[in-house]
């Protein structure tokens, strides 16, 4: 069995690889779609593939990459389709855990700190740490549904959709300001559970989810196709 340190040491590797290849995915050199060759960014990276496999499976697990059996992994890509698709997803189980909340009584103190953490990104300007952020929030939001299964399938929904939206974010150079009416769209569902209003919420999360929809697939693809 390895030592202590071996392993810490092998953590830190695989961690670091990850990290390369996000780099490579953010900056475009491996854009949506593109398959992430063990047997090329192995040489490149100056490791065996065996650790840009792990390092891939790291990828896989924050949502920046898909693997299929007997495939190269691939960089996450959705259609406008798959964007929209999502979206009403998001609607009714996000809508279900607005809802479930209520019903449950549940602490909303650490729901309104992610929402006072979006406003100081956005006021800083940190395009990386609101997006942080907005993920917090709607993971924390189905965290206090109290229902494990809704917090199961929000993560696997939510994971790639961020790890696609931060990509495209990026190379759209959108700004904070894009969210300046999210934010308060955000602190209302707050707000809503905290007056008890658990259909009102999630019928308001649902519809709120219908407007993103419509805009959000634009806003990047536009900027990138049009010039920022």
């Amino acid at each position: 069995m390895p030592a202590p340190s071996a392993l810490a040491t092998d953590g830190l590797v695989k961690n670091n690889l990850a990290e390369r290849l996000c780099a490579e995915i953010m900056s475009g050199a491996l854009p949506p779609g593109a398959r992430v060759i063990e047997g090329k960014w192995a040489p490149r990276f100056g490791v065996a593939q065996g650790s840009i496999r792990e390092a891939i499976n790291i990828l896989a697990q924050d949502g920046f990459v898909t693997k299929e059996s007997g495939r190269s992994a691939r960089v996450i890509h959705l259609s406008e389709r798959a964007v929209t698709q999502l979206y009403e997803l998001r609607g009714a189980v996000e809508g279900l855990a607005a809802r479930l909340a209520v019903s449950a009584h549940s602490d909303l103190t650490a729901l309104q700190a992610t929402v006072d953490a979006m406003r100081h990104s956005a006021r800083s300007r940190n395009c990386e740490s609101l997006l942080d952020n907005d993920l917090r929030f709607h993971l924390e939001l189905c965290e206090i549904s109290r229902n494990p299964f809704v917090l199961e399938h929000a993560r696997r929904i939510l994971l790639p959709f961020f790890a696609f939206v931060r990509m495209r974010v990026t190379a759209s150079g959108q700004r904070t300001s894009a969210w300046d009416r999210d934010l308060e769209v955000h602190q209302r569902i707050v707000d809503l559970l905290r007056e008890g209003e658990g259909e009102v919420a999630e019928q308001y999360v649902k519809k709120a989810m219908g407007r993103f929809a419509k805009t959000a697939y634009d806003n990047w693809e536009k900027r990138i196709s049009y010039g920022r």
